[in-house]
């Protein structure tokens, strides 16, 4: 059997989704863990559409052995309209065989976001990613406010899950803030997951 690990499983279409995947990798390895970085491909607008089975750069794309093999999840996606992303969710909608066999229950999971508005849905769209998560049976870690970052942040952070405001161009960076939010959900989840190993 492999050595446990937290798959690290986003979508990112201008690269702060991506950014905050990488900081939560960090929190997971700081936490003695290795951290699976992978991601989805982008869904074709074309029927006859395919994209390759291996991206040209960055993570690998995820399959359903990436996930019924962790033993923990960090799921993030931007915001579309208060909601996730169609390419996670296409993804998400294909892991049936995986909720029949009840290979998801008792994992921590945990959720993260980006938005180009301050406004633009954060938290709708960290619960609807929740929510396929808990027909799995999955644990949800969230961020509790004694992480002193989610008290003092001016732009993404919430106790549901991290986020970032990446602003209308998408090339605001990730504040102090935000990626010690970032660490700390990796932490969480890749703690969390020891704990119910042991």
């Amino acid at each position: 059997m492999s050595a446990p690990y937290i798959l690290v499983l986003y979508y990112s279409r201008s690269g702060s989704t991506n950014e905050m995947a990488r900081q939560i990798a960090r929190g997971v390895e700081q936490a003695g863990l290795e951290a699976r970085l992978r991601t989805v491909p982008a869904i074709s607008t074309e029927c006859e559409a395919v994209s390759p089975e291996i991206p040209d750069e960055g993570a690998l794309y995820a399959s359903l052995d990436d996930l019924k093999n962790c033993a923990g999840l960090a799921l993030g996606s931007p915001t579309r309209f208060g909601n996730m992303a169609a390419p996670l969710k296409y993804f998400l909608d294909g892991t049936s065989n995986l909720w029949l066999t009840g290979a998801l229950v008792g994992k921590p999971a945990g959720v993260f976001t980006s938005t180009a508005s301050l406004h633009g849905g954060q938290e709708t769209t960290l619960l609807s990613m929740m929510l396929p998560l808990l027909h799995h049976g999955m644990l949800i870690t969230g961020l509790p406010y004694s992480e002193s970052a989610l008290l003092e942040t001016q732009g993404g952070g919430t106790p549901y899950g991290a986020s970032h405001h990446a602003g209308a161009d998408g090339k605001s960076g990730l504040d102090a803030h935000e990626v010690a939010l970032c660490r700390a959900l990796g932490m969480r989840l890749a703690k969390t997951a020891q704990k119910l190993e042991s």
